[in-house]
């Protein structure tokens, strides 16, 4: 299967950016190489540096990629390490999407739509790393999966899920999409299934979270992002659902804060100073025409810091 992915927000995430010809920018999440190619476009002098941890991405985007651009396969919460390896100190932009591409999706030996119903349990990233889908359906205990479903996928029916996984399971271990998908329309009430919205997609979007530990160090990443910026650099990031935009939202809100303190506090002694400030108070959400040509895009928002 060839990797390709539409990439979402594509003209207002690299004109976020403000990419200058000579500048060295970021690219956290190459995916299909969507975006890097938009700020190669824009280079002159400039490197962009390119890091996805699906080893897939990297094959593709080496041939297709043309400029000034490292490919490195890691998780970009190593930005620190990755660009002390590269003897980089700061840069002038950092882009991170941190949706899921349209090739994982929609390749079925991936294991991540409730739509393929034969496909392998799996939901990887990273295909190198140990832990599947299948393992957490199969192994964790039933307070695990109502936690993970009902904190990750913020599914009201987590405790009705958890159970059924758990009384399946014991019959046959829960290897493919389609048998999971059995299990979560057997456990949400047909009255309760918004229209449009699949039973599964909560769920599924759980399992993946847990799978590739996808919200733990998103705070110190831009944390991490931040201090690399230069003066004026800006980092962008696109987020698809509340929790990831949650924790964005407060980490940007804290950047352009000077002061932290409790406001009973007397004076400040945090030495908290801002960072910089948002680019826009409300976050950048795709147009009308790519939310019906795309309609993946529909759930994503663009935040934009300004490093000063």
């Amino acid at each position: 299967m060839i990797f390709e992915h539409k990439p979402v927000l594509l003209e207002e995430s690299v004109d976020a950016l403000n990419v200058q010809p000579n500048g060295i920018y970021v690219d956290c999440t190459v995916g299909g190489g969507g975006h890097s190619s938009k700020i190669l476009e824009k280079l002159s002098d400039g490197l962009l540096v390119a890091i996805d941890k699906d080893g897939d991405a990297l094959e593709a985007c080496s041939k297709r990629l043309c400029g000034n651009v490292k490919l490195i396969h890691s998780d970009f919460k190593q930005l620190g390490e990755i660009l002390d390896g590269l003897g980089i100190d700061k840069v002038d932009g950092i882009l991170a999407d941190l949706g899921v591409s349209s090739y994982q999706i929609d390749n079925p030996e991936r294991g991540f739509s409730y739509m393929t119903s034969n496909a392998p349990l799996d939901m990887r990233m990273d295909t190198t790393q140990q832990l599947t889908a299948a393992q957490v359906v199969n192994a964790y205990s039933e307070g695990e999966l109502c936690r993970l479903i009902r904190d990750y996928g913020e599914e009201k029916f987590a405790k009705s899920i958890a159970h059924n996984i758990i009384v399946e399971r014991q019959k046959q271990p829960i290897e493919t999409c389609g048998q999971l998908v059995e299990v979560i329309e057997k456990s949400v009430p047909h009255c309760s299934r918004k229209k449009g919205s699949h039973p599964a997609k909560r769920t599924f979007q759980a399992l993946r979270i847990e799978v590739n530990n996808e919200l733990d160090g998103i705070d110190e990443f831009l944390n991490e992002a931040v201090e690399r910026l230069n003066h004026n650099g800006r980092l962008a990031v696109i987020t698809f659902h509340s929790l990831e935009d949650r924790i964005v939202k407060q980490s940007f809100a804290d950047f352009a804060t000077d002061c932290v303190c409790p406001p009973y506090f007397p004076k400040c002694v945090c030495n908290h100073r801002s960072k910089g400030a948002t680019l826009c108070k409300k976050p950048i959400e795709p147009s009308a025409s790519e939310q019906q040509d795309n309609p993946r895009s529909k759930s994503a928002k663009l935040r934009v810091f300004v490093r000063k």
